[in-house]
């Protein structure tokens, strides 16, 4: 039997839905992170966040993600927090490479790629990390994801696969768009939605930031500062490029899909996807 369009985009998000071990050694650095800095900078605590954590990763392009709060006064400049993060790490690990990309330090093992995103607790509640394009933004990760909970446990699960769909495409496009933008957009696109159709919401969902030009998008739970797409008016430029020939893709999809024309269908999502 021919697969259907729905079938192959099920297949693409099993294919590229990590299991509970590929990130083991990854996540085996974090003790030794959390050690160093704490000896260092001083360390109130430091837990999972991102993709991995919400399950909303993407096999071979996500990494395993924590916040580490710290001790002491927050710096004017969230750089000065970020080099100091950097330097400490450096020292302890001598042979990895380690860099800076706003809001995280990234720490390239050889078992693993960890991002260490450094914050300070702010007043009234959340943390205070760097703002991926200048200064400093007020997150509430914990929240971020028991609200994409509620909106994935509405729809059986479908707010994370739509969200995966979208890094899936970011990844393999190689798109210069946030991913925790992508995962909220996507999970605030589907809180007023009644049912989860895959084909045409991905369509639907893509269309909606090619709209909105992936505009900063305000904190569906009130708490926190804006999501922003991207760091650079260059990046913004390759993004919306890009979403617009993934717009384009969507659309013939969605539109050969609802003519029960699955062959098509799936050459157009095969092109969306780089597969």
């Amino acid at each position: 039997m021919s697969a259907t369009a729905s079938s192959w985009l099920s297949e693409l998000t099993s294919y590229y839905t990590p299991n509970a071990s590929q990130f083991d050694g990854a996540k085996s650095h974090k003790d030794a992170i959390e050690t160093r800095l704490d000896t260092v900078l001083g360390v109130y605590r430091m837990f999972e966040i991102g993709s991995l954590r919400h399950g909303t990763g993407v096999w071979h392009y996500s990494d395993a993600d924590y916040l580490v709060s710290l001790k002491g006064i927050q710096p004017d400049s969230p750089w000065t927090m970020l080099t100091k993060v950097k330097e400490a790490l450096q020292a302890r690990f001598t042979s990895t490479t380690i860099t800076i990309r706003r809001p995280a330090v990234v720490c390239h093992f050889s078992d693993g790629i960890v991002e260490v995103v450094p914050g300070y607790v702010a007043a009234g509640g959340g943390y205070m990390i760097a703002n991926p394009a200048d200064g400093w933004m007020k997150s509430y990760p914990e929240d971020h994801n028991k609200y994409v909970n509620e909106v994935n446990t509405k729809h059986n699960g479908g707010a994370k696969k739509l969200a995966r769909h979208l890094k899936i495409w970011k990844y393999k496009r190689n798109v210069p768009i946030s991913s925790c933008y992508l995962e909220m957009r996507a999970a605030k696109y589907l809180s007023d939605d009644d049912a989860y159709l895959p084909i045409l919401d991905l369509y639907y969902v893509l269309s909606h930031l090619q709209t909105v030009q992936l505009a900063a998008m305000t904190d569906p739970t009130g708490l926190g500062s804006r999501f922003g797409a991207y760091s650079s008016e260059a990046s913004k430029k390759d993004a919306l490029s890009k979403l617009d020939r993934a717009v384009t893709r969507a659309r013939k999809a969605k539109d050969y899909y609802l003519a029960d024309d699955h062959d098509n269908a799936i050459e157009q999502l095969k092109l969306l996807f780089n597969r």
